[in-house]
C-alpha cells in the first residue's frame, strides 16, 4: 500500500496527516515521527480531481499543485470572489499571531475556527457573521480602515512563536483591534456584529514546549527530496508546522505543505539521521507554490 501525504489538517483540534484516499493519522504531542521521501513529488489535483497530466512539482513548493491544478483550485475559492450566490453564513474574525501581527479574514461558520487553527493563528475573536459578500466586504474595509494585511508570511508567525507575551497580553492585542474594528462605520449594517470574546490556541499547539526549548538552535525545512529523512519528537504544532526535536537535540520546523504528494516510508530506529535541506530561521525559506489507522510511520 502507498502511503502518498495529502498535507495536514486539524481535526477537532487534533493536527492530523492526511493521505491520498482520505486516511487520516492524528499527530500525539510527545510522539517520535520518522519517515522518508521516495520516488517523485506528484501533483495531487485539485477539487477532488486527480492532475489530468500527472505531474511532477518542485520539492520547494509550499502549494504542491502544478500550475492547472492551482488555477482550477484559485478559481473555486473562497479568496476568488466567484461564489457569490453561497446561501451558507459566514464569520469575520480578527486573528493575532503575535505582537503587531494582526489580520481579518472570513470563514464558513460551519467551520468553526478550523480556519484560524490552519493559520497558526496564536488567539482570535469574531467580530461578525452574515451572507458571503457581506463578510468579504467587510473584510476589505476594515482591512484597509485597520491598516492591517490580509496575509501574514509563516516565517514571520514563526520567529514569535518561542516567546509570546503573557495570556493577558494577547487579550488584550485582539480585544484593541476588535474595539477599533466597531469603530469602523457601516460594515454591522450588513452582518449581525459579535461580542469580543477572545479565544487561545497557545495550549492547543502546545507553545509551551517551544519556550521551554528556547536556547536550542532551530532550522526550518527547506525541501523534500527522494530518499530525503525527517526524524524527531513531535513538542508542538500551529498551522500547517511541525515544531520537532531531532535526534541531536535541535529543533526542526517542517511546513506540511511540503508533503503534499511526496510517498512517504517509515525509517527504522538506526536510519533517523536527518537529511532533508534545511535551513536557519531567515530569508531562505520555502518558495510558494502556484497557488486513522496510519501507524507505519510513527
Amino acid at each position: 500500500m502507498v502511503w502518498r501525504s495529502a498535507g495536514m489538517s486539524w481535526r477537532g483540534g487534533v493536527p492530523a496527516l492526511r493521505w491520498e484516499g482520505g486516511r487520516v493519522s492524528p499527530l500525539a504531542y510527545g510522539r517520535d515521527i520518522a519517515f522518508r521521501a521516495v520516488g517523485e513529488r506528484c501533483c495531487p489535483g485539485a477539487r477532488g480531481n486527480p492532475c489530468p497530466l500527472t505531474a511532477v512539482v518542485s520539492g520547494r513548493s509550499t502549494g504542491g499543485r502544478c500550475a492547472e491544478c492551482a488555477r482550477l483550485d484559485r478559481a473555486h475559492s473562497v479568496a476568488a470572489d466567484t461564489v457569490a450566490d453561497d446561501p451558507r453564513p459566514y464569520r469575520v474574525y480578527l486573528a493575532w499571531f503575535g505582537p503587531g501581527m494582526v489580520k481579518v479574514g472570513i470563514t464558513g461558520e460551519e467551520r468553526g475556527d478550523a480556519r484560524l487553527l490552519e493559520q497558526g493563528a496564536v488567539a482570535f475573536s469574531w467580530l461578525g457573521r452574515g451572507p458571503l459578500m457581506a463578510a468579504r466586504r467587510t473584510e476589505e474595509v476594515l482591512r484597509h480602515a485597520l491598516a492591517v494585511p490580509d496575509r501574514i508570511p509563516y516565517a514571520r508567525k514563526r520567529a514569535v512563536r518561542h516567546a509570546l507575551p503573557p495570556a493577558a497580553e494577547r487579550a488584550a492585542g485582539v480585544a484593541d483591534v476588535y474595539g477599533r474594528a466597531v469603530g469602523v462605520p457601516a460594515w454591522a449594517e450588513t452582518l449581525h456584529a459579535l461580542p469580543c470574546q477572545v479565544h487561545d490556541h497557545v495550549d492547543v499547539f502546545r507553545l509551551e514546549a517551544l519556550a521551554a526549548h528556547r536556547s536550542a538552535s532551530e532550522l526550518v525545512v527547506t525541501e523534500c527530496v527522494d530518499g530525503g529523512v525527517l526524524a524527531g519528537r513531535l513538542i508542538a504544532a500551529a498551522g500547517p508546522d511541525l515544531h520537532l526535536l531531532g535526534p541531536d537535540g535541535r529543533l526542526l520546523v517542517l511546513d506540511t505543505r511540503l508533503l503534499s504528494g511526496w510517498e512517504l516510508v517509515a525509517v527504522p530506529a538506526a536510519d533517523r539521521a536527518v537529511s532533508v535541506p534545511v535551513t536557519a530561521p531567515g530569508p531562505a525559506t520555502p518558495a510558494p507554490g502556484p497557488g486513522d489507522e496510519q501507524e507505519a510511520l510513527f
